[in-house]
């Protein structure tokens, strides 16, 4: 990462918050520009700081995170959204896909896999394997999604995607510009009705297409 990501830090806990915080302000790849005790604050602080991510907590009051996740990719879209919980509900965590949220990090990871996490998801790449990926294509399979036929190059950019790439190495890799990959992108979610790249990862491995 070539410039720091500016994070939004969402949790009702203030003890919480200043630990993460701690940790990632001795990171250079991370600066934290606002904190927010609920989800009602998190919407507010992301209109007005337009972070690139939000480190959002499920279980907050007033509004709880993954309402607030829904009302924030709606309005942004382009804005991540990384759900950091205790819970170890699965429920949880494709509750929160569904809603858009990029990822999921559990607050009891050792600091070394958080900072990966966190690092993997601002790049727009993908930790996950291939057994949770099935896990979550099964989940989402319920909603009965669409499934339209995609062109080749959207074949390959959806390939590259579920192999954790970055929009800059799929450019590279196809020689075609960000901008390009940003609409192949735009559109496969528009084809298969799915919200994002995590989403799009389990599609493609449980479809035979990776």
């Amino acid at each position: 990462m070539t410039q720091s990501v500016r994070i939004l830090l969402v949790d009702d806990h203030l003890l919480a918050r200043e630990g993460v915080k701690e940790l990632l302000e001795n990171q250079k790849e991370f600066v934290i520009v606002g904190e927010a005790a609920n989800g009602i604050q998190a919407i507010e602080k992301t209109k007005e700081l337009l972070p690139d991510l939000v480190l959002m907590d499920i279980s907050m009051p007033k509004m709880n995170g993954l309402d607030a996740t829904k009302a924030i990719k709606q309005q942004f879209p382009n804005i991540k959204v990384v759900m950091m919980t205790v819970s170890y509900d699965i429920t949880d965590w494709f509750e929160a896909l569904k809603r858009g949220a990029q990822g999921y990090l559990l607050k009891n990871l050792n600091t070394e896999d958080l900072l990966n996490g966190l690092k993997a998801y601002s790049l727009d790449e993908i930790p996950m394997s291939k057994e949770m990926a099935f896990r979550i294509w099964k989940e989402f399979k319920k909603d009965g999604q669409a499934e339209e036929s995609l062109s080749a190059r959207e074949l390959e950019v959806l390939q590259l995607v579920a192999k954790g790439h970055s929009n800059k190495e799929i450019s590279n890799s196809l020689n075609i510009s960000e901008n390009t990959v940003k609409t192949h992108m735009k559109n496969i979610l528009g084809k298969l009705q799915l919200e994002n790249r995590v989403q799009l990862a389990s599609y493609a491995y449980n479809n035979g297409i990776v």
